[in-house]
């Protein structure tokens, strides 16, 4: 599971893998494992074929521009399948997603701990209008640190993800990208993320785009008429890229982000494959819909790495990982 794949300037403190420790995993990969494309393990899901005991897919989220850039031509140079899940919205409005204007945000302070303040101050302007928790309130339910993050960064994550109504999760996080990043939005944005033809030249060259949602949002728990639409406009944007309606197509959840209801509608609507952010290996196929994945932070970065099963049952389940969302 990729996300960001770059080097580092102007950011030096984006949460990215750089790309000579990306292009040293991939020799690790073609030296310990057997790259097989997601058409294989949808056929290995169905029965119809047999994944090596070595096998290993790569996968990268949210449709950067680093995809088409820095990862693609390496991926072709070596033979090495994979898939794509650009969110569809980011490709087609060229529109930051809040998801991606926290992480520079978070990236651009020398000191992310005191965003907390700034939330806060941000989410005061709201309250006469829509009803929302108070300070400590909403620190208590979302400030709780992980393996990457300590609890005021997870806070500013979290509550910019799902824990404050939309429209004031977008704008608390339109501004604080305005006062740490960047005025021009659109600009950013456009250097940000992969545009239709280049996802149409990655699919002719036999690289799977699969959906991410619309607008990269939170699944689980979300009424079945919005989980629904989000996902008919996945499939739609998919359509678009492909030039027919697509078959056997792919999902990676957002945020990691599913429930029931989510696995029904996609049953529905055709998809094949689910790939979660639930951390560890795929033991077999019998649950393709929630396909757990390995963290590309914990992927040996030298083709001289000894070989690694990768066992991340201490890990436990962390749906934002290192490297985005």
């Amino acid at each position: 599971m990729y996300h960001y794949v770059r080097d580092l300037e102007p950011h030096p403190r984006l949460r990215a893998l750089r790309t000579e420790d990306f292009e040293g995993q991939l020799e690790y990969v073609l030296r310990h494992h057997t790259p097989c494309s997601a058409a294989d393990v949808v056929a290995a899901s169905r029965g119809l074929a047999t994944l090596p005991a070595n096998a290993c897919h790569l996968s990268f989220d949210d449709g950067f521009l680093d995809h088409f850039l820095t990862v693609f031509p390496r991926l072709e140079a070596r033979g090495i399948p994979a898939s794509f899940y650009p969110p569809a919205r980011a490709v087609v409005e060229r529109a930051m997603l809040d998801v991606h204007r926290v992480q520079f945000v978070l990236a651009a302070v020398e000191d992310p701990s005191g965003l907390a303040a700034e939330v806060f101050e941000l989410v005061g302007r709201w309250r006469a209008e829509v009803p929302i928790p108070s300070d400590r309130e909403l620190f208590h339910t979302y400030g709780r640190p992980n393996r990457w993050d300590p609890a005021e960064v997870i806070f500013v994550k979290r509550v910019l993800q799902r824990g404050l109504p939309e429209a004031v999760r977008s704008a608390v996080a339109a501004e604080l990208f305005a006062r740490h990043v960047a005025a021009d939005e659109a600009a950013f944005a456009s250097q940000l993320y992969v545009d239709l033809e280049q996802l149409r030249t990655m699919d002719r060259h036999g690289f799977e785009i699969g959906g991410h949602g619309y607008a990269h949002r939170w699944l689980e728990g979300g009424p079945f008429q919005e989980q629904a639409e989000e996902i008919d406009r996945t499939v739609s944007f998919l359509a678009t890229v492909r030039g027919e309606p697509p078959r056997d197509w792919l999902m990676a959840y957002p945020f990691g982000s599913y429930d029931g209801t989510t696995l029904s509608i996609l049953e529905g609507a055709g998809c094949a494959l689910g790939l979660t952010t639930r951390v560890g290996l795929v033991e077999d196929l019998a649950a393709p819909l929630e396909l757990a994945r390995i963290d590309a932070n914990d992927v040996p970065r030298s083709p001289d790495s000894p070989p690694s099963r990768w066992t991340m049952a201490a890990v436990g389940d962390e749906r934002s990982t290192s490297s985005g969302g």
